[in-house]
């Protein structure tokens, strides 16, 4: 399964928001009556049980019937998930402490697709229309490069909305024949074996730009400020694991927790590193070409040799993190800090096979 977001004209934006505001109401009014359903009897509503109360709210809301029936469908679904009796308030109103993004849910029946024509010599512009209550319609042009159908629309904190997607069977990467370990650090966020280097510090790149608009308070600008450095980590991390899975059959990473690391002063470093997204695309992807993927112990793999197993020359503790290059007089070695633990971690990861 994976999901595309295409994007939605601005145009649009405002009667979006609107309807927006309807499922947020729809939610929040599911939400209370579920958790007094739950003190009062002790059980909890399921998706069926829920559209009896909600039936015949469309035509005051100018919401499909499905889409109520939909939101009640992804309530249950949360709550059983996350395995709380009651879920988050929802409210698209800026001036709240804690906004909810736009989310508006369609299924199959409730979308036609009317037109798609050419834009320019890479993207296709599809109308597409949403059936909303008493027989009204909604018709929205987005930017459609695939020529799909649609599943939901979501909203990000600019303002922007996108449709989005779910595609069932997708194209398989063929994986490679090579064996790689990966070490994920601060100063590299991801060192293979082989000696390739993921290097990001988006967040330093743009830390002027972004000062200067938090000093003038330009929400927008912080905004669109930080959209970017994702959108950059984002794709050099969608690189980088592509061209790991093309070229091996075997990749194990290191198993380290970025939560261990955000109360100290690591932590801006840390977030920027993106370790979680490192191993979240390397999972998928490698499930999709068929790759192994392993995380292992990383304990001790930056001080053992991985030539003769020897740690007496290798540095140790918070004094020697800007050793980089080390001599293990062992076996006349000379080490790069990070590439000989990506090897040691693949030789755990072998063990384990």
């Amino acid at each position: 399964m994976k999901t595309l977001k295409l994007r939605i004209k601005d145009k649009h934006a405002t009667q979006l928001n609107i309807l927006a505001g309807s499922v947020n109401f729809v939610w929040n009014y599911v939400n209370e009556l579920s958790f007094k359903h739950l003190q009062r009897t002790g059980k909890f509503f399921s998706a069926y049980d829920l559209a009896d109360y909600t039936k015949g709210s469309g035509e005051y809301l100018n919401l499909h019937s499905q889409t109520l029936q939909a939101i009640s469908e992804t309530h249950a679904k949360s709550r059983k998930q996350f395995k709380k009796a009651k879920l988050n308030w929802r409210t698209n109103n800026s001036k709240a402490k804690r906004r909810s993004l736009g989310w508006i849910p369609f299924k199959k029946t409730a979308i036609k697709h009317i037109s798609t024509r050419q834009s320019s010599k890479k993207s296709l512009k599809s109308t597409l229309q949403f059936s909303l209550a008493n027989r009204q319609k909604l018709i929205i042009d987005l930017w459609d490069s695939y020529n799909l159908a649609l599943c939901e629309l979501v909203q990000d904190n600019r303002g922007h909305w996108y449709a989005c997607i779910i595609v069932k069977e997708f194209p398989k990467i063929k994986c490679g024949t090579g064996q790689v370990g990966i070490d994920l650090g601060c100063k590299d966020s991801a060192v293979s074996s082989e000696g390739d280097q993921l290097q990001i510090k988006v967040t330093h790149q743009y830390a002027e730009k972004l000062a200067i608009a938090q000093r003038a308070k330009n929400k927008q600008r912080v905004r669109a400020i930080h959209a970017k450095i994702k959108n950059t980590r984002q794709d050099l991390i969608h690189k980088f694991t592509s061209k790991l899975v093309k070229a091996n059959s075997l990749i194990v990473v290191g198993k380290i927790k970025s939560n261990s690391f955000t109360s100290s002063k690591l932590a801006k470093s840390v977030y920027d590193a993106g370790w979680f997204e490192i191993k979240r695309q390397l999972d998928y992807k490698c499930a999709n070409a068929g790759c192994h993927y392993i995380e292992v112990n990383e304990a001790y793999s930056t001080q053992t040799c991985s030539c003769c197993g020897s740690r007496q020359d290798s540095p140790k503790g918070r004094e020697g993190l800007g050793i980089r290059v080390w001599f293990c007089r062992s076996c006349k070695t000379t080490h790069n800090r990070d590439v000989n633990g990506a090897k040691n971690i693949l030789a755990v990861g072998l063990d384990r096979l």
